[in-house]
């Protein structure tokens, strides 16, 4: 078994927290962000829109990664990756499947805390992005 070289990891995880925070906060449109969450279908097209926008901005991201750095990887891992990104990202963004997750753990008070500086529902939502780009980096290196 292969083992992953640490610096490739590395690499391909700053360069998708760059894109998610490029696409999560520059590229999304105000729709998209204030419909995705929203029940039916007009929210699910939001979502999945700003999902593909989002993983476009990802594969955007590595490609220059890989053209500036030379580094290559497997081209199902990378697809791999991509789509345990996408899921991941799709399922906070839709809002009541994060919710429901923070009221099972515990952090419903967290999840609905806004003030002072401080919003938990976003603040839980990029954590929950962040864990998952650490997770497609690893499949993807």
């Amino acid at each position: 078994m292969a083992l992953t070289d640490p610096g490739t990891f590395a690499a391909t995880f700053a360069a998708l927290y760059a894109a998610h925070q490029v696409a999560d906060h520059w590229v999304q449109t105000q729709y998209q962000a204030d419909t995705k969450g929203q029940p039916g279908p007009r929210g699910r097209a939001a979502c999945a829109a700003h999902v593909v926008t989002y993983t476009v901005t990802c594969v955007v991201a590595l490609a220059a990664l890989y053209l500036v750095t030379g580094a290559t990887g497997s081209g199902w891992r990378l697809l791999a990756g991509l789509a345990v990104n996408a899921v991941s990202h799709y399922i906070a963004d839709r809002r009541t499947p994060l919710r429901r997750l923070a009221e099972a753990l515990g952090s419903g008070p967290f999840y609905r805390l806004a003030g002072h500086g401080l919003n938990g529902a976003y603040l839980l939502d990029q954590s929950w992005h962040i864990g998952f780009l650490f997770l497609s980096a690893l499949v993807i290196a």
